[in-house]
């Protein structure tokens, strides 16, 4: 279980991305029982880092520090800089020894000099895809979308993606129960998940009237009922076809893929926090029937109810 995370710094950083690896693994919350993690930031040598905008970070641990950490943490930093030999070799070691390394934005372009993204799915901020996909050919640029998760890389897009790419880690080592405790704690949404579109055209809806809001309130408290696109369009006064678009326009998905996210999250806490019978939690979701929530935790997680509810469970 993640216990030890240790972020790598170098000049150029970003301090907003530092600030998101810091409020993810670096607050204490076990005053409400949430895990607590060994944090550090190291950078070569322990040396003061030059961050974007012309400010010095103190660093009191060099990189030694990621020898022992479960995650390794890469925040953004220009694209275009030059990656000190001593981070490459520090990040191919704990890749080596199974570390988890995830990248927030540019991080990525570290990940790539670092020869971690060969043959793996990433992403970085949508400005930089492509310069991400030319300067490592060997990797599989996914273009637009909040994260990805190759295994033991994680990357995500820009600002606030580290956040939903963070919360996700938190929901595969922890439950969804606490990751939702996590982001009650951090003020933000629960994760968005990771396909979602990083660019919404309109992400500030014109009047309130195209706002989604109540109707995702509403299907929230009504997850068990028929929540297809012809019975939210109806109750949000659309045609179908109008309601589909706009939703893609404000949320950065479907209206089918933010449904069955929900169904599939509140399941999760229903096998974390009670005793149903599983067919009883897929019913309750909406899911219907239990090989249907079946087949959607073992693709989103790798495992059956059974497993999942043994796991996280008994760990809460």
């Amino acid at each position: 279980m993640l216990q030890d995370v240790a972020v790598v710094i170098f000049d150029g950083l970003s301090p907003f991305e530092l600030g998101v690896a810091h409020e993810a693994w670096g607050v204490d919350r076990s005053d409400t029982g949430l895990p607590a993690f060994d944090f550090a930031v190291c950078s070569p040598a322990g040396r003061p880092v030059r961050a974007d905008g012309g400010f010095e970070i103190a660093v009191q641990h060099g990189l030694e520090r990621t020898e022992r950490a479960d995650l390794v943490v890469v925040p953004a930093a220009h694209h275009d800089a030059p990656v000190p030999t001593e981070i490459v070799d520090a990040l191919r070691a704990a890749y080596d020894r199974g570390a988890r390394i995830m990248s927030i934005c540019t991080g990525a372009f570290v990940l790539g000099a670092a020869g971690l993204l060969d043959g793996r799915r990433c992403t970085t901020h949508w400005r930089y895809t492509e310069a991400l996909a030319s300067r490592f050919p060997a990797a599989e640029v996914v273009p637009e979308v909040l994260y990805v998760d190759d295994a033991p890389i994680l990357s995500s897009a820009g600002t606030a993606a580290g956040i939903d790419a963070s919360l996700y880690l938190w929901r595969q080592e922890f439950g969804s129960a606490t990751a939702s405790e996590v982001a009650r704690r951090m003020v933000v949404p629960p994760q968005r998940d990771g396909g979602q579109a990083q660019f919404i055209r309109h992400p500030v809806p014109q009047d309130h009237s195209e706002s989604f809001g109540p109707l995702l309130a509403w299907a929230m408290e009504h997850l068990d009922e028929p929540l297809d696109v012809e019975t939210l369009a109806r109750r949000a006064l659309m045609s179908p076809r109008t309601f589909a678009r706009r939703f893609r326009e404000e949320l950065g998905t479907t209206p089918h893929a933010w449904v069955t996210a929900q169904r599939l999250r509140r399941a999760e806490e229903l096998l974390e926090e009670s005793d149903l019978p599983v067919e009883q939690v897929a019913a309750s979701v909406g899911f219907g029937n239990a090989a249907t929530l079946r087949h959607h935790l073992g693709r989103s997680r790798g495992l059956s109810p059974q497993q999942y509810r043994r796991r996280f469970a008994a760990a809460r």
